[in-house]
């Protein structure tokens, strides 16, 4: 019997900035590598989501209108999607999605936007500024070195109860400031990395299909 490993593609019909599909496809590539199949199902405005039903989640990143939409309906997730979280479900949340996990994001015309709250961070914008460029970051947890381009407004605060995915070595990441790169709480995992993130880190990549198999487990017994 072949195992299955269960995606859901968070908005992603609307959140796919700078082909960050591509992580959904390396992610199919390495399970599959690996001996297992994998069902992904897009999850969108008006559905439900099923916590108990996913091994892995994807987020990706959209432009303003974009988010301004998947903020309104994001609401009606929340319960759920935290839930999921909680109980060491693996997410990948890409630039406007990892935005969006946290409290709030103020976009580039200085529009608030409510975020899921579950994570606690917030996002501010810059004024006729932007990141941008190759970025190189280490994550402590798995020992790994992760690289990749960033090209963001935001300027992402991570709170007491979180911690970054990794510390910069070189280039901006969440803020400028800080030197965090990223939010890691738990299986959770966002990233402004662009590239996209797991197509230039296979290892990352890895790291999360071994803790989506771990849940796959969990699921079926």
């Amino acid at each position: 019997m072949t195992q299955e490993i269960k995606i859901a593609h968070l908005y992603g019909n609307l959140m796919n900035t700078y082909g960050d599909n591509g992580n959904l496809l390396m992610f199919q590539y390495l399970a599959k590598e690996l001996g297992y199949q994998t069902t992904t199902e897009l999850v969108s405005i008006d559905d439900t989501f099923d916590p108990t039903a996913y091994d892995f989640v994807l987020f990706g990143g959209g432009q303003d209108y974009e988010q301004k939409l998947v903020a309104k309906d994001l609401a009606t997730k929340k319960s759920a999607l935290a839930q999921y979280i909680e109980n060491d479900g693996v997410l990948l949340g890409v630039c406007g999605g990892f935005q969006l996990l946290g409290k709030y994001y103020i976009n580039a015309s200085g529009e608030r936007l409510e975020g899921l709250g579950i994570l606690d961070h917030y996002t501010l914008n810059q004024e006729n500024s932007r990141f941008i460029g190759d970025i190189e970051l280490h994550n402590e947890r798995f020992n790994q070195t992760y690289y990749g381009y960033e090209n963001h407004n935001g300027r992402t605060f991570l709170g007491e109860n979180t911690d970054p995915l990794g510390i910069v070595a070189n280039g901006f990441g969440n803020n400028g400031e800080d030197k965090t790169e990223g939010v890691m709480y738990k299986n959770t995992f966002g990233t402004y990395l662009h590239g996209p993130a797991l197509v230039r880190n296979d290892h990352f990549g890895k790291t999360l299909v071994n803790l989506a198999i771990k849940n796959q487990q969990k699921r079926i017994n």
